[in-house]
């Protein structure tokens, strides 16, 4: 049998090894708190070499920011000791034989999280396109939260839900401090690794609806780049006025559109 694999590539690694290939001179060494030595990144040679300003901490700049923003960062690049394992029984066939497993299609059931960072050797810039619907931060909904201060197995104990998938879910009601915060601690990591596995030309679409739309755009416009927003789709989701609505009966929810490059995209539909 086959030795299985029981971790996903670290991406934080994979990144400084390529900041390291471009620009060697800029790599140094440095002491820890406890004295330690270890690897760091001079700034100053750094910015020589891009010809541009370094922000340190506290100065103003432009960003869209909130609590734990670094933390969700650090998961999104974090392996994980885990793999996949095929349920035979489970299966089917191209023929809709029961447990064939010829078929070229795959459904993967588990943390979306963890999938998608398993999914990343085999499928790094294969997938043309893709099309996710987040849980919208209505108030009333259950969200993928990350909690930060928990383990798996006590944040599993703790949420007492799963979805059909298997995913851990917490109830994100309005009420809560941190709404919109774990929201986004939640969405973000998850479309960073989304992002890798697009090709050059490819395209990702998400709905969404009017409670996290202004927070989804700004996220994205940082993960894919604002020069890589395609569009904002308006869809009609409903036809008949709701008599029960508080202010307004919204009738259209929306599917944001971002490309892997631009210029790649814009060749393809020519």
């Amino acid at each position: 049998m086959d030795k299985l694999k029981m971790h996903t590539p670290d991406i934080a690694e994979q990144n400084y090894k390529k900041l390291a290939a471009l620009f060697p001179d800029a790599i140094t060494e440095t002491t820890d708190e406890d004295g330690n030595i270890i690897r760091a990144i001079d700034k100053d040679v750094l910015m020589q070499e891009i010809n541009t300003k370094v922000i340190d901490d506290g100065q103003e700049r432009y960003q869209f920011t909130w609590p734990d923003k670094r933390k969700s960062m650090v998961m999104a690049n974090t392996p994980i000791s885990k793999t996949l394992r095929l349920e035979k029984e489970k299966s089917v066939g191209r023929d809709g034989t029961p447990g064939g497993v010829d078929s070229e299609n795959i459904y993967i059931e588990g943390d979306n999280l963890d999938a998608l960072k398993l999914l990343q050797e085999t499928y790094l810039g294969k997938v043309k396109m893709i099309y996710i619907d987040p849980p919208y931060n209505t108030g009333n909904d259950f969200i993928y939260e990350d909690d930060f201060a928990q383990s798996s197995d006590e944040y599993a104990d703790n949420s007492g839900q799963t979805d059909e998938e298997g995913n851990r879910l917490v109830q994100n009601s309005e009420s809560n401090g941190r709404f919109h915060t774990d929201w986004l601690n939640m969405i973000y990591p998850r479309l960073r690794l989304a992002r890798d596995f697009l090709t050059d030309d490819g395209v990702i679409f998400i709905s969404i609806d009017e409670n996290e739309v202004q927070n989804l755009r700004k996220v994205c416009d940082e993960i894919f780049g604002e020069a890589n927003f395609v569009s904002q789709l308006g869809w009609q989701k409903v036809y008949s006025p709701k008599n029960q609505a508080k202010y307004f009966s919204n009738d259209y929810e929306y599917v944001l559109c971002y490309a892997k490059k631009m210029v790649q995209y814009k060749n393809l539909c020519k």
